[in-house]
């Protein structure tokens, strides 16, 4: 007997050990602000390593979604633009993002020179708040490759990463949120990036696919387009799944603040209504119009629809999120047959999933938004009038135009100087070979015969 309860003693004494330095980080005094500037960080730190995962999301979709002969190319992409977005973040980013200047751009923080150890307006500690916001930009720029896939050289793709990364990405978050941005100002509202990450990735997406041009093969036959199949829809589902995952991190981590609960986990599930119900829709109206429900086209479903509720997702209540992932698993069909009829050629659905659908969450503020939720002005549906969707179609004009036409300098400049595409033969063989000098899969190399 004795030695049994000295057994449990010794138990309890090691539980204690474990637990006490726990409960000085987690609140034990819930009063103490060290506590709770603990808690936010360590909310903010881990919602960072969720958007950083997003990235295996990414790669996964769209090495899925291309042919097996450029997977490993827009791997290297996916992994590489994460890494320069993350050093000229760090570098510039943050500084013209957050940093205090004009309305039109910060300049101060650079390397986080002079940054506040406690970041302004939040109990968040300043390293993490830029991990937080680090792995926001890399999200942006990983957009673009998929968009592009299969025809661009390698080192183009690095030369974009950089001016995406270090300029036009920051100028679009100072904007939108600092307070000192003219869009902030104005009363212009996107929670988690509807706007800042999707439609400045989406569109820049679509010039950078215009100006790039179709892939080889891609439209025949008096310009009617070719289905270019995926080497691996397994991947491309694992990928979705991924990105839905570290979606949570996305929305309810830009709260930066864990408060009571109540304003995260609402955010949780209005991301989540919207996904599933994105991807409801899209398969519907694909089988409803095409005979069968296809696959590739519900997973983008589910990706539109957590772009469109990115933005919105804290001022609505969850009948808003359903009506939102409704409609945006409509447009993702819609946008990806338009863009084929204007021979736009988008593999993975780039373009249609961010771009069209960043548009609609930034509207969707202006019509299901609530003022006691920290919208400004009542939404549509709610008879607050059309100022705040005048406000949000403002700022969704301006930031498409301003990604289209930054990054269409940019691709112009890159295709009269180093050249932007991959040569016809290196096409054909694929860019696994000829920009890596390997295949992803030993034994199976492809030379296309189209």
């Amino acid at each position: 007997m004795l030695g049994m309860f000295k057994s449990k003693v010794s138990l309890l004494a090691a539980a204690a050990i474990l637990v006490l330095p726990a409960a000085s980080v987690f609140g034990a005094d819930s009063g103490a602000p060290d506590s709770q500037v603990g808690v936010d960080t360590l909310w903010v730190t881990i919602a960072a390593m969720l958007v950083f995962f997003m990235q295996a999301g990414f790669g996964m979709v769209e090495a899925g979604f291309i042919r097996a002969k450029n997977s490993s190319n827009i791997l290297m992409k996916n992994f590489i633009d994460y890494c320069t977005a993350i050093v000229m973040f760090f570098l510039v980013g943050y500084a013209i993002m957050f940093g205090t200047g004009n309305s039109f751009l910060g300049w101060s923080g650079f390397g986080l020179s002079g940054v506040a150890d406690i970041i302004p307006n939040t109990h968040v500690q300043k390293y993490a708040f830029w991990f937080f916001q680090a792995a926001f930009c890399g999200a942006a720029a990983s957009i673009v490759a998929g968009g592009m896939a299969e025809r661009m050289k390698f080192a183009a793709y690095i030369i974009y990463t950089v001016a995406i990364s270090a300029v036009v990405y920051p100028i679009v978050g100072h904007w939108v949120w600092n307070e000192g941005g003219w869009l902030a100002q104005m009363g212009f509202k996107d929670f988690a990036g509807s706007t800042v990450v999707h439609i400045t990735g989406g569109w820049a997406a679509f010039i950078g696919t215009i100006i790039l041009g179709p892939r080889i093969g891609k439209y025949k036959n008096g310009g009617l387009p070719k289905a270019i199949a995926g080497h691996n829809i397994p991947i491309a589902c694992l990928g979705v799944f991924i990105l839905w995952f570290g979606w949570f991190g996305f929305n309810p981590g830009s709260t930066v603040a864990v408060g009571d609960g109540s304003a995260f986990s609402r955010v949780a599930m209005n991301t989540n209504l919207a996904a599933a119900v994105g991807a409801l829709a899209a398969m519907a109206v694909v089988w409803i119009f095409f005979g069968k429900p296809d696959l590739s086209m519900t997973m983008n479903g589910a990706l539109a629809g957590l772009v469109a509720v990115t933005g919105p997702c804290a001022y609505i209540e969850p009948w808003a999120a359903i009506a939102i992932g409704a409609v945006a698993g409509v447009l993702v069909v819609i946008g990806v047959s338009l863009l084929d009829r204007l021979h736009v050629d988008d593999p993975v659905g780039a373009v249609a999933v961010h771009g069209f659908n960043g548009i609609w969450g930034t509207l969707a503020i202006g019509v299901f938004g609530q003022k006691a939720l920290g919208v400004p002005l009542d939404g549509l549906v709610y008879g607050g009038g059309w100022s705040q969707l005048g406000v949000q179609a403002l700022g969704m004009l301006t930031v498409a135009a301003f990604s289209i036409v930054c990054m269409g300098a940019v691709f112009l400049a890159i295709k009269h100087t180093m050249g932007l595409r991959v040569s016809r033969a290196e096409e054909f063989r694929g860019l696994d070979i000829g920009q890596h000098g390997m295949e992803s899969y030993a034994g199976f190399q492809i030379f296309a015969n189209e």
